[in-house]
């Protein structure tokens, strides 16, 4: 089975696989909890849509450097 949009892609877009988790991640949780405020029907999983956003470059990590 193959993935699409590569790991390897987005790994690169981001900087790195724990990065890239947790920017996923809160992005789904964000998304879901959204959709349903707003009684919105979602066509494709949060989690789906929330990579197809760092892919297009829609979202981007931001840097917390102190």
């Amino acid at each position: 089975m193959m993935l699409y949009p590569p790991l390897s892609d987005l790994v690169q877009k981001v900087g790195s696989r724990y990065l890239l988790v947790n920017l996923i991640a809160r992005r789904a949780r964000d998304i879901s909890g959204d959709a349903e405020e707003n009684g919105i029907h979602l066509e494709k999983k949060p989690v789906s849509i929330a990579i197809d956003e760092v892919y297009t470059g829609k979202i981007k990590p931001v840097d917390s450097s102190y």
